[in-house]
């Protein structure tokens, strides 16, 4: 039995792709999932699976709620390393308690061709960001809203991507060690 993490794109944001978590969870049990958690109602999921086939179950997972939902979520499953790497390898440690400053988009594959010229062009003067792997950091200090770059971040990285703040990636991490120590 492993531990991942499924980060669902673009699900109840602003009454669209409307997704109730204990539908997801129903879904989820269905196709053989254990121990399920899930963080706000924006798809952050953690859970135990028995099976490697992850690329399989995404497919099972986006079949299902387009079935009974009328949509096609995009999913990026993690393993429980990769959410530990992304907190050990912050390249900004100074975020420390605002945790709105920093985001980290989870990349569905690297980002091979990204274009880090236009990115540097749109950033603000205080925003900073750190493609490690297929983790873009994105520290905006002034706000993610705000940010022109984040706006266009996942076009430029040139892969589909979601973002998760700070806090929620830490939720995350604290989530996947409730669940180990059962």
């Amino acid at each position: 039995m492993s531990t991942y993490i499924a980060l669902f794109r673009a699900i109840n944001v602003l009454g669209k792709n409307i997704l109730p978590m204990k539908d997801l969870k129903s879904i989820l049990e269905k196709l053989g999932v254990e121990e399920i958690k899930t963080y706000i109602q924006s798809g952050n999921v953690v859970f135990n699976y028995n099976e490697n086939d992850i690329t399989g179950l995404s497919q099972k997972i986006t079949a299902e709620i387009k079935r009974n939902h009328g949509f096609e979520p995009r999913i990026i499953i993690l393993k429980k390393k990769d959410i530990q790497k992304v907190v050990k390898n912050n390249p900004f440690p100074q975020v420390g308690e605002n945790h709105k400053s920093l985001h980290v988009f989870f990349l569905e594959r690297k980002a091979d061709e990204a274009n880090f010229d236009k990115m540097n062009e749109l950033k603000a003067e205080t925003e900073q960001f750190k493609l490690v792997d297929k983790f873009f950091y994105f520290y905006a200090p002034d706000g993610f809203g705000k940010s022109k770059l984040a706006d266009r971040a996942e076009k430029l990285l040139g892969v589909p991507a979601t973002a998760r703040n700070w806090r929620t990636v830490n939720k995350l991490l604290e989530m996947i060690n409730e669940i180990d120590k059962n």
